[in-house]
């Protein structure tokens, strides 16, 4: 066998691997009730402690193509689940409640950052995670400001930590507030990050507050597309800035500023929208999505250590907390101001 063959060869195991993982950790979630831990968290977290005990050179190009390039068509295939007719009439809903806490983690965040001394990718994966939609968030824009796959897991790990505590929480608060089905369901879809956690939490409180918590959720993922857009755009300035500090001056490329997923991820959404993809379609294209996000955080886990997590130290953790009961605190408040309550 040629050189080139074997490396090929090395390559594709490398990537079985991670799609191998991603299939026990799809399997894994189903057999456990409640949705509350998502295939994502688990993939993650097992490819980190594989990565402990087995982590050899010539799986590196494998790890690195799974993490970027299929991480990309997962979110490329996801809007393929969303419905511009849903965003529209939810959206004016819910409108006023996503501003706020939009504004409170991005905001917010900025200001939190400093106290913690996080990097300000790491702060911004982690307010992305907790103000879109957790994990699916935290996977668009990680690509566009070229995060390292150890913040990216770091940024997991945070608003996993927050959702475990909220699937319990929310509905016990929820009840002891008097909320109606309306008012629970814009509280948990607004600032329970991610989308197992927000029906989870949902229809622990009723049917009805599970089923508009999760339309609401669905609303709030399209708000990746202008977020991923504007850190494309810082990213790119950022570069631009370095370059010139370098001596290497380069005008700022707008199609570099706008990466080609998200526009594969908005032409997808308009097709479903429209009726163009049957209901069928669309689901299979959703439930691949999640299998290649899956596929992706496997290969993230397995390019990370525990080692990395402690070198982070709390700080990454005790900083999403923080934001994430920011969060929670101001879409209660925009639910109360809207006279829901």
């Amino acid at each position: 066998m040629s050189p080139k063959a074997k490396e090929r060869l090395l390559f594709v195991c490398g990537v079985a691997i991670c799609f191998a993982l991603a299939g026990v950790s799809v399997f894994l979630e189903d057999l456990i009730p409640g949705g509350v831990l998502g295939a994502s968290i688990i993939a993650l977290f097992a490819g980190t402690v594989i990565n402990s005990f087995f982590h050899p050179a010539w799986m590196k190009p494998a790890l690195k193509f799974t993490s970027k390039r299929v991480l990309k068509a997962a979110i490329v295939l996801l809007g393929a689940s969303l419905s511009v007719n849903t965003i529209m009439s939810v959206g004016k809903m819910t409108f006023f409640v996503m501003v706020f806490t939009f504004a409170m983690c991005f905001g917010g965040g900025y200001l939190i950052r400093k106290l913690f001394k996080l990097n300000w990718k790491l702060s911004n994966l982690i307010s992305a995670g907790t103000g879109i939609c957790g994990g699916s968030a935290i996977a668009a824009i990680a690509p566009v400001i070229d995060a390292d796959d150890k913040d990216i897991a770091f940024a997991l790990s945070s608003t996993f930590l927050f959702d475990m505590l909220m699937i319990a929480l929310y509905p016990l608060m929820g009840k002891a507030l008097g909320m109606s089905d309306i008012a629970y369901g814009i509280w948990a879809g607004t600032s329970v990050n991610d989308t197992a956690s927000v029906v989870a939490s949902g229809y622990a409180f009723s049917e009805a507050a599970g089923d508009f918590a999760t339309m609401v959720k669905l609303t709030r993922t399209i708000a990746i597309i202008p977020t991923v857009l504007v850190f494309a755009w810082i990213g790119t300035r950022i570069k631009q800035k370095e370059l010139k500090a370098s001596g290497e001056g380069k005008k700022v490329n707008l199609m570099k500023i706008i990466p080609w997923f998200i526009g594969g991820f908005l032409a997808l959404a308009v097709l479903n929208s429209t009726g163009v993809i049957p209901a069928a379609a669309s689901l299979i294209l959703k439930r691949t999505s999640k299998f290649l996000m899956v596929s992706a955080l496997a290969a993230i886990g397995l390019n990370t250590s525990l080692l990395d997590f402690k070198k982070a130290g709390l700080k990454p953790m005790f900083y999403g907390i923080t934001i994430d009961t920011l969060v929670t605190l101001t879409a209660l408040g925009g639910v109360w101001c809207m006279g829901l309550m």
